[in-house]
């Protein structure tokens, strides 16, 4: 526990304390009143309740939505399987600024909705909820395939043959098994879509507004920090007690399982049932996930003489067209984002893989409260801890602000909950007797977790490095605030390009979109090989 506490303690508790302590002081002296005065306002109020009530719906469609999906990639094997599970995992580390871009292109005027139906749906919140699940969907799909693909399908069999019916097995049998993984992954999806903003900014228009975007606005456009601090302590407060509820609830469903191999329990889908359920999916992925990728492709490629390469030739050098937006050719920040995302998930893995650890033991209130705290980074304000890092990390020792490591630290924070929940739900369904039969043999602690707990969670350690190495190429709302101008990331490239005028610059995003696009799905892609190749040993 030693080292997750620390770095979480050095690196998000610090920094966030720091920027809401300078809101909330006057003249050295705190002033909580201020924090009545904010939530009485209506507008604040009317923020709140649409940042609730939009993360419950977001959390329920998709849910609704990618259930099907992870069914589909557990139990069933098909050509093509490694390749479509990497592409659904593309749309979560896409900026929202170009996701947001790409659904108006879909929905907005003169978009496909609007020529093929003459249907608008940009500035309602259904183009809203549509986005949250494009992110989201893979978030579903790999934590709770993840456990469904291990889960020994002979005893809902055995139920089966007691009399039960398909349904009742499923409930009775797998859904009880599967709660932890569903559990987790609704609570990431809620923290997501809670903490929502470039998909509600440029959606949304000036009718919606979330938590994230209001703090935004306070802080960037208003100048009004008090405000922004108080609704930074509200998220913060709403996100710590959901986080509470999640773990005392989740807790008292978690029991061993027993795990197989993940290759004993897939085949060729059979059947009527089977087969539409499949073809459900699988056009479910085109029209929600293929078709918006799409649109980033085709607008990086079609210029103004005709469709070419030439947004992406510009890319290669600096201040094409007269435009002086980067100091170093945009195509650098490729580079850049590959190396400080390896960096971020390396980092993620050991804080993650020591937490998740630790809060497997179940040892008092300490570490049960630790679960919570490891989530935090999800619902607390990116642009808090961006701000929060500029104004903590400067001074010896810990002068980070010109050093590399401080963008892999934001990045990091993003991915160890993922590291966390990925990997907790399989180490507690390891029966503890496995670890007791070790002991009386001999082994230490270590050499126990090494040869009975690591063989069991292999596969889930990859998916978790695959979750944080993919969130780090996409973390966009703390790096903007501390990526150097000379060092840019993919996203912070592409949200500098959208920020200008002009064709060519637009063009160059759209470009260097598809190329982070690219980039993640050929990594997810590796990712799976890695894992298929190594499936005997389990």
């Amino acid at each position: 526990m030693a080292v997750p506490v620390a770095f979480f303690a050095l690196f998000f508790a610090y920094p966030v304390t720091a920027i809401v302590g300078r809101g909330l002081k006057a003249e050295g002296a705190w002033q909580f009143g201020r924090i009545g005065e904010v939530l009485s306002r209506p507008d604040i109020l009317d923020v709140l309740w649409f940042t609730t009530w939009q993360a419950l719906a977001s959390t329920a469609l998709t849910l609704l939505i990618a259930l099907p999906g992870a069914y589909v990639f557990a139990r069933f094997d098909f050509p093509g399987k490694q390749v479509l599970r990497a592409v659904v995992t593309v749309p979560f580390v896409l900026p929202t600024v170009v996701v947001g871009t790409a659904f108006l292109a879909l929905l907005g005027r003169g978009g496909l909705l609007d020529e093929l139906w003459g249907v608008r749906l940009d500035t309602t919140v259904w183009a809203i909820l549509l986005a949250h699940v494009f992110f989201n969907y893979a978030v579903v799909v790999r934590t709770v395939g993840g456990l469904w693909s291990q889960l020994d399908p002979r005893q809902e069999e055995a139920a089966r043959v007691l009399g039960a019916g398909r349904f009742a097995a499923f409930r009775r049998v797998t859904l009880p098994a599967l709660a932890p993984a569903v559990a987790a992954a609704a609570l990431m999806v809620f923290l997501f879509t809670f903490t929502s903003f470039g998909v509600v900014q440029i959606l949304g228009g000036p009718a919606y507004s979330t938590l994230e975007v209001e703090i935004y606005r306070q802080t960037a456009q208003l100048l009004d920090l008090p405000t922004a601090a108080v609704l930074t302590l509200v998220q913060f407060a709403a996100v710590g007690g959901i986080l509470a509820v999640h773990a005392a609830t989740v807790r008292r469903r978690e029991r061993a399982l027993k795990l197989v191999d993940p290759a004993q329990t897939s085949r060729r889908p059979r059947g009527a049932g089977q087969w539409a359920l499949f073809g459900g999916v699988l056009l479910t992925a085109l029209l929600l996930i293929l078709l918006p990728l799409g649109v980033l492709v085709e607008r990086s490629l079609d210029g103004a003489g005709g469709y070419g390469f030439g947004y992406y030739e510009a890319l290669q050098s600096v201040g094409a067209g007269g435009s002086s937006t980067f100091l170093v050719p945009p195509l650098e920040a490729v580079g850049n984002s590959l190396r400080y995302a390896l960096v971020a998930t390396l980092i993620a893995l050991v804080i993650g893989g020591l937490a998740a650890a630790a809060l497997t033991r179940r040892a008092g209130r300490l570490v049960r409260g630790l679960d919570a705290l490891l989530m935090l980074p999800l619902g607390v304000s990116a642009v808090t801890v961006g701000f929060g890092f500029l104004i903590t990390l400067d001074k010896p020792p810990l002068d980070l602000r010109t050093s590399w490591i401080l963008v892999p630290l934001a990045q990091a924070l993003v991915g160890v909950p993922f590291v966390v929940r990925t990997m907790l739900p399989v180490l507690r369904a390891v029966d503890d007797r496995l670890r007791e039969a070790a002991a009386v043999l001999g082994a230490s602690p270590l050499r126990a977790w090494r040869e009975v707990d690591l063989p069991l969670v292999r596969r889930a350690v990859l998916v978790a490095a695959g979750f944080a190495f993919a969130v780090s190429l996409g973390e966009f709302g703390a790096t903007v605030f501390i990526a150097r101008p000379d060092n840019p990331t993919l996203p912070v490239a592409v949200a500098r390009l959208l920020g200008r005028s002009g064709e060519l610059n637009y063009g160059q995003a759209m470009a260097l979109s598809t190329i982070l696009m690219l980039v993640c799905a050929v990594s997810l892609l590796l990712l799976e090989r890695i894992r298929t190749d190594r499936s005997g040993e389990f």
